[in-house]
């Protein structure tokens, strides 16, 4: 009986995509890597349990590897665990393994906390190790006698294994070391003092415990560069003088719109009783003439009257002799 050609070609392509299946799910590479490095593994339940969590074999089988190397005991399950919580397996057993090497106090339960904190704990392990300097933005502040002091200061930091996980960064650091700069400058009697003493800023800086609450430890502050600003003091006396000139400016102004008001008033009350004297002596020759018509004035008493004005009027003009030569 011969056999169909046709049914071969599909037995030979089950077979090829069954292999291929089969190294799919069972790793040859990585267990032969594993059996040789000395790490216990086995397949089914390890390399194609890892398959069936969605768990790449690699990553675990690398990272277990490189730890055994290290001369570190850990377990499979963990590393596992990990990295379905979203951790950086790699990272966690590097930063683990640099800690060993540099005598430094790390479980993996903290490493793996602070690497889902969101921490970079192969950065803070180095950095432990190897302390990193961070330099502050250029920090303005006064002395007390008015002279501007523009500082700017190098923060020698080591991270804090143990306040990793809750503990502020360096924009605090930064924050909190400019904040003491501001205040021991400000607290200076001259800036002279700043100038001569530079320590100083750094020695009361670092006596403030800045680093609380921080995930760094502040091993030194040391100052850049200290320059001198602006005087402010005088730039604010000067303002204040301005503004002082002003306010006066504004009374005298108020002083004198008052006196011109007050003298306005006074010559619309002496136009008022000027009128009234023009009015009144207006009346004057009415009434003559009514007294002439009704006979309560002579001929002779209208001259008497004219004499005396015509004497009242000599008398004046002999007390007052000056005036005289001018009206002449």
């Amino acid at each position: 009986m011969e056999a169909v050609p046709g049914l071969s070609l599909v037995i030979i392509i089950a077979i090829i995509l069954f292999l291929i299946l089969i190294l799919y799910f069972v790793p040859v590479r990585l267990y032969i890597a594993a059996i040789s490095s000395g790490v216990k593994i086995k397949i089914f339940r390890d390399l194609i349990g890892m398959r069936l969590r969605r768990v790449p074999p690699s990553v675990i089988v690398d990272s277990m590897i490189n730890a055994t190397k290290a001369g570190l005991t850990m377990q499979m399950g963990m590393l596992e665990a990990h990295y379905l919580a979203g951790g950086n397996v790699k990272k966690v057993v590097a930063a683990l393994i640099s800690a060993d090497k540099a005598n430094i106090q790390l479980p993996f339960e903290r490493a793996a906390a602070i690497d889902l904190a969101g921490r970079d704990v192969l950065e803070a392990v180095k950095m432990s190790v190897i302390p990193k300097v961070i330099e502050t933005p250029l920090v303005a502040a006064v002395a007390k006698d008015g002279i501007q002091l523009k500082a700017i200061a190098r923060v020698t930091v080591r991270a804090n294994i143990d306040r990793l996980v809750g503990g502020a960064g360096e924009a605090t650091v930064l924050a909190r070391v400019g904040e003491g700069i501001v205040s021991t400058i400000g607290s200076s009697n001259s800036h002279k003092e700043v100038l001569e003493n530079p320590d100083k800023i750094s020695k009361g800086v670092l006596a403030k415990g800045l680093d609380s609450g921080t995930a760094f430890e502040i091993l030194s502050i040391d100052i850049a560069d200290v320059d001198i600003g602006q005087n402010i003091g005088a730039m604010l006396q000067t303002d204040q003088a301005e503004a002082d000139l002003k306010v006066a400016r504004a009374k005298a102004e108020e002083r004198r719109a008052a006196a011109v008001a007050s003298e306005q008033e006074n010559i619309a009350e002496v136009a008022k009783q000027r009128a009234r004297v023009v009015e009144a002596e207006a009346e004057v020759p009415k009434a003559m003439a009514e007294a002439f018509r009704s006979g309560r004035l002579g001929v002779m008493d209208y001259y008497q009257l004219k004499n005396i004005q015509a004497d009242t009027d000599m008398r004046d003009s002999i007390a007052k002799p000056g005036e005289t030569k001018k009206s002449s």
